[in-house]
């Protein structure tokens, strides 16, 4: 398991989180490039099936980053999001898949750095927790 290389979806608001990428890139900051950023007009707009969708398509993390409380352009869309999220944490405990494969964070646009932290954070913890199980049971039906 030490050459394990986890693969983290991180659904991105096009407003903060997306833009803190960008500004994470612009000044060149590391991280992880196993984290793979999917731009959503709104972390509202991420949905449970999305989320559980990626876990089913082999994520091994996901996490959701949407605008800091009280200034989601959607109102309350990064509410909603935190939501869903904990919903889809308890459910994925329920299940023995683990919570804490999915995560949701809050920054703003500005937050390069905290985007960066994340993605390296989320990774070394999804690298701790192993690879996804799910992934494994459907190697496991296929290879039956």
């Amino acid at each position: 398991m030490e050459n394990f290389e986890p693969t983290i979806v991180a659904f991105c608001c096009h407003y903060c989180a997306y833009t803190a990428a960008d500004m994470a890139g612009s000044k060149r900051l590391c991280y992880p490039s196993n984290v793979k950023i999917i731009r959503v007009p709104c972390s509202g707009k991420v949905d449970s099936i999305h989320i559980l969708k990626a876990l089913e398509m082999g994520a091994d993390g996901v996490y959701v980053a949407g605008c800091l409380e009280g200034d989601c352009h959607f109102k309350n869309g990064n509410i909603e999001a935190s939501k869903r999220v904990a919903y889809i944490k308890k459910l994925l405990d329920e299940i023995n898949i683990g919570g804490e494969r999915v995560e949701m964070v809050l920054m703003s646009a500005g937050m390069g750095e905290r985007f960066a932290q994340t993605a390296v954070d989320m990774t070394e913890k999804i690298r701790k927790l192993g690879p996804n199980p799910v992934k494994s049971a459907s190697k496991a039906d296929h290879a039956a």
